[in-house]
Order: structure tokens, then sequence, then C-alpha cells
């Protein structure tokens, strides 16, 4: 058996709602089918009061095991470090996580504010928030760049906003099975499993990027959405379009252009109102080419690219 404990800090419980929603497994084959004993969850729990602080404190002296500790939402260190406006069962929360951390066999953040600290994260973060193991790209975090777990791996994290709920269960189930050890962690920790390859793998508008055929609005059909529509999927690490969302759609899929959820530096608050959506160019190149493509072969790219378009990538696109 394989005892899983969640807690949930600065957060709006998205990640929750996705795992839940979780297909291959779902929830339920976690715990009859995989052995996870799911101590405490903020949704599912049904201990209150001084019942869940036994069982934390049970977890931290070692009379109860803790095989893996999830977290979502970001660490609350406001104000001035206390952690004092995030306080969960007597304590602040960031105390609670820095103990049941140091029993825990493994550790795994999971969404954005976990994982980079995410939203509650943008500047001026009044909250003081911060990830698990790092603050956007910079290692640190609240259990700093050295931590490991028991089993001798750093935080695992499963970022997105929300983070898709079959990478959250997979590798709960590869913890459970003891084939957590098979998979490879980039440089981000993040497993190579979901996140090796970009969010353009797969997607169906891929032909229409070759042509620099563009969509000009939300929900057509066709057309790239990264041209006029500031598309982030080649420069995302995710596999939204290789396991799809409900195993039917994506984003992309729809007409509505990735956001980058994935990376540390999202919401990218650097760019000027009203320009989320806009792609960012410089004298009519993107800031961000895809990778492997510098701008001046991005010029080159785009004079051939329409010049050899065929006729049907230019065809009036209609809506959903």
């Amino acid at each position: 058996m394989t005892n899983l404990l969640w807690l949930q800090g600065g957060a709006c419980s998205g990640n929750t709602m996705s795992f839940l929603n979780a297909e291959e497994p779902t929830v339920c084959d976690l715990v009859t089918d995989f052995g996870i004993n799911v101590l405490w969850h903020p949704s599912l729990g049904t201990e209150l009061g001084d019942n869940v602080q036994r069982l934390l404190w049970d977890c931290i002296s070692g009379r109860v095991s803790l095989d893996v500790l999830v977290f979502e939402g970001s660490v609350v260190n406001a104000p001035n470090g206390t952690g004092e406006w995030n306080r969960f069962a007597n304590r602040p929360m960031k105390s609670w996580l820095a103990d049941l951390a140091q029993v825990a066999n493994y550790v795994v953040a999971v969404g954005d504010c976990a994982t980079w600290g995410g939203i509650p994260a943008m500047e001026p973060n009044p909250s003081e928030s911060q990830g698990l193991q790092f603050l956007k790209r910079e290692q640190g975090g609240l259990l700093g760049e050295e931590f490991r777990s028991k089993s001798g791996v750093p935080v695992i994290n499963i970022p997105g906003c929300p983070a898709h709920p079959d990478w959250i269960t997979q590798i709960l189930v590869a913890i459970a099975t003891g084939r957590i050890g098979d998979i490879t962690f980039d440089e981000l920790n993040r497993p190579q499993t979901f996140f090796k390859s970009f969010t353009q793998t797969g997607c169906t508008r891929n032909i229409h990027f070759a042509y620099k055929a563009s969509a000009a609005e939300f929900g057509q059909r066709k057309g790239c959405l990264f041209y006029d529509l500031g598309c982030r999927g080649p420069m995302t690490h995710s596999s939204c379009n290789r396991i799809l969302w409900n195993r039917v759609s994506s984003k992309t899929r729809v007409g509505m252009p990735c956001l980058g959820c994935t990376e540390p530096e999202f919401p990218f608050y650097d760019l000027k109102p009203g320009t989320v959506f806009k792609t960012q160019t410089v004298m009519g190149v993107p800031k961000e080419s895809p990778p492997g493509v510098n701008k001046i072969d991005y010029v080159l790219l785009s004079i051939v690219s329409k010049d050899v378009a065929p006729g049907w990538a230019e065809e009036d696109f209609f809506t959903v």
C-alpha cells in the first residue's frame, strides 16, 4: 500500500478539479487497482480539526509512513517570511511542508503554483509566493535547490494551469508500482514522458503553420494560431496534443491559442495589456521563434512558405 497525503496552499483548487476528472487511470483506479491509500485530501478527506493535526504529526513522527506528499498551490511566505497569511491546522502551511517533505519518500508538486509559484508569484508578489523547489525558472523555492526526498529524488514537478489529470495519476501509478525510476526528468524536474515534446507536436494545425496560413479569430477551425493570435505551442513543453483533454480535444483543436502554461514564465506578465493573444514581433519577426529557427531563417522560411502555399491554405476559414 502507498500512503498519499495531498495538501493545498495558495491556489484555486483547479488541479484538484482536474485530478478528480482523470480517466487513464481514474482516481478510483488509484485506490482499487494500484493500492494508493489517500491519507487525506482537502476535498476528499473526512477528518477535521484535531484529527487532521494528529494525522500530520503522526506522519512527521513516523507513526504513519508517508510515501507520497502531493502539494497543490503556491507556498505563501508573507508576511516577512513567516507564512502567517496561509495557516492550516494551527500552523503556517510552509511549516507543515518543510517538516513533511523531510519524511516523505516522494514529493510531487502539481500545477504551476506548486512548481514555480504561478499566478500568485506574479510581480510584485505581495504574498511572497514561490514553488516547492523553484521560483519561476530560478532554483531554490521553499525546500532549496539541494533538497532530495527520502527516495533520493528532487521534487517531481507536474506543471500546468491546471495540470492534465492523466499526467498526475500516471506519475502516481509509476511511484506506486516502483517504476518511477524508469522515468527521466528535465532540468526543471518535469517528467520527460509528458514534457519533452512541444505542444505543437500532434497539433492538427501544423500544416497551416508550415505554410504560414494564419487564423485571425478565435474558434476558427483552420489556420495556425501562432502568427496572429500569439499561440505559444511551438515554444511550450507539453503533451496536450498527444494526450488529449477528456480524450477528445485540446486548446488548439478548438481554436484557442496555447498560453504556455507549463513553462515557468507563465503567466507572461511582461506583455503589454491587451497583447496576451498577439504574437510579439520586431519588424514582423516573432520575438520568440520556434526552437531551432533563427530570425533570418524565419524571414526566408516565411517568404518561401507563402510562395509555395497551396490554394486550400488561403481559402476562407470558417468558425465552429
